[in-house]
Formats: C-alpha cells, structure tokens, sequence
C-alpha cells in the first residue's frame, strides 16, 4: 500500500500502520516551524519525527516540497531540506513542485522555473540521488537518471513515460539497481 500524507502524525499511529505501508509519500512543506505555524497550523518537528520513523519501519520514502515563491524558497532553507532528506539516505526520492496561485493564495507568483532548477541543483550538491522538478511538463527535472553512471532511465513527459532503459530493476547501461518500488 501506498500512503501519501502531511506527515503530522503520532508514533503510535506509524506504529498500526506500517506493517501495511510499502511507500509513503510525505509532504515537507517547509524546514521552518514558523511556516507550519502560520500556513498550516502545526508544526515541523512531529513531520521529521514521522519521516525518521517511517526510514525505521523499512518504509520506502518519497518527500514532496511544495515551492512557493517568498515562503519556503530560500536557499538557506531548501539545502536544510537537502541535508535532512540525505540524512534519512540519499536514495530518497525528492519532488519539488512549482507552486500555482490557487484559494487563498491567488496574489502569490506561481515559482519560477529558476527557482525549481535551482533546488534541484541544490539536492543533487547535497548528494541526493533522484531530484525531481513536478508540475512542469517537459522540464528535465522530471527524468530519472542512474545514481552511478548518471545515463538516462526513464524519460517522462508529465506523468507519461516517454522512453524506459532499465533492464530489469538495473540499468541497462552500468547494471546499477534502481533504489525503489518498482
């Protein structure tokens, strides 16, 4: 089973249902409190706490980031995001999506397509394996490449998959397993 989440979740719960969960998804919107008090009334350090914990469990990991321009976009913060993430294992998938104006933030910028490069620049610095830019069809940062020989896997085109060189669960180029749910 897949689990796609907010992360803002006790121990306990972690507990119930990771004997079920294969993957999750999490969405760390932010690497400050002061963002997840004021844009989402809560807090950080129970979302780390869920993402540690669900590495323990033997929980394959995917993290989200919703960029939003002025709010979450600086450099400071998108490498603390980086260190974490690596921390929990760099074969831990990273998205970063570009942000659009929607409800109740029509009057913020949707995140330019520098900004979205320059975090992915900034997770593969960290030593990320899989970095990846989302709602932008066409943007490179959509592809995923080999961790060791860095070739091209697997070619999208927004959620199509566009051309697929893995043989197997490796890759065809230098037999290097893909980290993953495949």
């Amino acid at each position: 089973n897949l689990f796609v989440t907010n992360g803002f979740m006790t121990p306990q719960a972690i507990d119930l249902m990771s004997p079920y969960l294969a993957a999750a998804n999490v969405d760390l919107k932010s690497f400050r409190d002061e963002f997840y008090k004021k844009q989402c009334g809560a807090r950080l350090d129970p979302v780390l706490d869920s993402l540690r914990k669900m590495k323990d469990e033997g929980v394959w990991l995917e993290i989200t980031t919703l960029l939003i321009p002025g709010l979450n976009d600086s450099t400071e913060e998108l490498k603390d995001i980086a260190a974490f993430i690596r921390d929990l294992g760099p074969e831990t998938p990273w998205h970063i999506s570009r942000f659009h104006p929607q409800f109740k933030m029509l009057d913020t910028p949707s995140t330019p397509i520098a900004s979205l490069r320059r975090a992915c620049a900034i997770g593969k610095e960290a030593g990320l394996h899989h970095v990846y830019s989302g709602n932008v069809p066409g943007e490179e940062g959509e592809n995923t490449y080999c961790s060791n020989c860095h070739k091209l896997l697997i070619r999208r085109y927004g959620f199509r998959i566009i051309d697929y060189s893995l043989s197997g669960h490796q890759c065809s180029f230098c037999g290097q397993k893909l980290e993953g749910l495949l």
